[in-house]
């Protein structure tokens, strides 16, 4: 399921309880839609904070033809009249009328669904596509990256309203050369202990693939931030500690020093929330999905 969402109103991705979740919305237009007794359950390949937004987010469900076929009239009357032949005990197999029309009706099954979650899903989250994911995907596991870019400006009147829930405004002026120069240091496989909050037994080792700026000619500034996988709070702590290099405040090698310490240190301050969002996922050919999910799975270190 290709996904985007404002992030505004949400408490992140994580469904949690009392509290209005992507997950949450999903989960239950899902169930209501293909009138399932229990909401299913869905994987994403990134678990954005409370305020993130996305554009290009992944989720992959499991499902069984038969709640697809709901939603096609015809298919739910297979089996009686004008239907396949019963079987000895007068009774038609479920499961051989399901494969037979998922390879007539599949693909409308498919996009009624795109059509049914858009009626009762709340505006501020799309399900743009969805489609039957190759043997061995898993959205969270098999990805290779993950892209974010942060907005910002530091115009001295501050940001158009009408852009106000996706740009931060920086009410001090930015040198582009030195954010740069700073992000340098950061690229490369680390341990970005530094830069996340901790969580019991997962690792903060990751491969920042890319990490650059650039002021567009809207004069908005855009950070666009690629790594294998991020943790918690990780892109929006770059952020913030670069964003000290870039107004003047701290040497361009400030950055690299704290990712060497491999300590959260005061002096980094995690940027907004609401200036984030996941732009992309990226994934290998479809006979590399299980291999790579399988090596993602292992906890890494530094050595590995």
């Amino acid at each position: 399921m290709d996904l985007s969402y404002d992030g505004t109103e949400f408490s992140g991705w994580a469904r949690q309880p009392g509290r209005r979740t992507v997950q949450g919305e999903l989960e239950e237009a899902l169930g209501r839609v293909l009138r399932l007794e229990a909401a299913p359950a869905l994987t994403v390949a990134g678990r954005t904070d409370a305020g993130v937004h996305a554009r290009g987010q992944v989720a992959h469900v499991d499902l069984a033809i038969s709640s697809l076929a709901s939603l096609d009239a015809s298919a739910r009357g297979r089996g009686r009249a004008g239907g396949p032949e019963a079987g000895p005990q007068g009774k038609t197999d479920e499961r051989d009328v399901d494969v037979e029309g998922w390879a007539e009706k599949g693909a409308q099954w498919l996009a009624a669904l795109v059509r049914r979650l858009s009626g009762v899903l709340p505006l501020d989250v799309r399900v743009k596509a969805v489609c039957v994911a190759p043997e061995g995907f898993d959205a969270r596991f098999s990805a290779l990256y993950r892209r974010y870019v942060y907005r910002l400006s530091d115009a001295p009147g501050g940001v158009d309203p009408l852009r106000r829930r996706e740009v931060v405004w920086h009410n001090r002026p930015l040198d582009v050369d030195l954010l740069n120069a700073a992000s340098a240091a950061l690229l490369g496989e680390h341990d970005f202990a530094a830069f996340c909050k901790s969580r019991e037994g997962a690792t903060t080792i990751r491969e920042l693939q890319r990490l650059d700026w650039a002021r567009g000619e809207d004069r908005i500034i855009r950070a666009t931030v690629v790594a294998d996988a991020f943790c918690h709070s990780m892109v929006r702590a770059l952020v913030g500690s670069l964003l000290a290099v870039g107004e003047g405040r701290r040497p361009a090698e400030w950055p690299g020093h704290v990712l060497a310490a491999a300590i959260r240190d005061s002096g980094v301050h995690v940027a907004p929330a609401h200036g984030l969002t996941l732009e992309e996922v990226g994934y290998p050919a479809a006979e590399e999905l299980a291999r790579r999910a399988a090596s993602t799975r292992r906890v890494r270190t530094l050595n590995s």
